[in-house]
């Protein structure tokens, strides 16, 4: 009898057979992906180096101070790639979070937690140093503001999944329930995004437009957007590093981890 599915697949070019061929389940694998993450890493780690060394080299020394602000408007290189992470960050968990419920990965349990913390610092971040470029504009440290309040909540909803989670012995029964007080809160996401034009806010409207014209100089708008991408490489190196950290530890019993606890402890 013929097999159609071969038959088919030999019209197609060499790498789409690779790619239809390839056992998407392996990409669940706690083993495959530890080993993957670390051949990941040392590349993730060399391009955060040099998109940071351009982006704060370009930011803080070559551009131009603005003509409001001053010198002062310079804390944007880490303000806003930080409050962009906090909320990308938030985004990845809610997408790993239905895999997890959904699918039962645990994969994606893993990553949600290791991605957690990360996600809370950069949200701690984004909102001290939007206080310290507040303090001068607006001449307070803090108002309740729809921005301000909404990324505080965002801050609030990391640390409350965390501690949901540390609150249940087993990790299955932890991963439902903080999963699902999760997807409730992704609703602030977008009310952190829109906040300035759903309401008066004392918060500037977004100055940097990727889909469209920014209002931001060429000199002062590359850094930044080299910035942006720093955090995310540098975002998703640390998550790497602390879900395979996480992997071992929940997985010591498995031959793999086993053999890879010993060989390390040897060197």
């Amino acid at each position: 009898m013929v097999d159609m599915y071969s038959l088919q697949l030999n019209l197609y070019p060499p790498y789409v057979k690779k790619i239809m061929n390839f056992n998407w389940h392996t990409l669940s694998s706690p083993e495959w992906f530890y080993r993957f993450a670390g051949k990941l890493m040392p590349w993730l780690a060399f391009i955060a180096v040099l998109l940071f060394a351009y982006g704060l080299i370009g930011g803080l020394l070559f551009a131009p101070a603005d003509y409001q602000q001053g010198d002062g408007f310079r804390i944007i290189y880490i303000h806003v790639p930080s409050a962009i992470l906090s909320m990308q960050v938030y985004a990845g968990m809610a997408v790993c979070a239905i895999v997890s419920l959904i699918w039962r990965i645990k994969l994606a349990d893993v990553i949600v937690r290791a991605a957690a913390p990360v996600g809370a610092w950069f949200t701690v971040l984004a909102l001290v140093t939007g206080s310290i470029w507040g303090k001068p504009m607006w001449g307070t440290w803090w108002v309740w503001d729809a921005r301000l309040t909404s990324e505080l909540l965002l801050l609030f909803l990391y640390l409350g999944y965390m501690a949901l989670y540390s609150a249940f012995a087993d990790t299955q029964k932890a991963a439902k329930v903080s999963n699902i007080l999760l997807l409730v809160g992704a609703i602030d996401l977008p009310i952190i995004h829109y906040s300035v034009q759903w309401w008066n806010t004392l918060h500037q409207s977004d100055t940097i437009n990727l889909m469209g014209k920014s209002h931001m100089a060429a000199s002062m708008l590359h850094p930044l957007l080299a910035m942006m991408f720093a955090f995310m490489v540098y975002t998703l190196l640390i998550v790497l590093m602390r879900a395979r950290t996480e992997l071992l530890q929940r997985g010591w019993r498995s031959r793999w981890a086993r053999a890879i606890i010993s060989r390390e402890g040897e060197s």
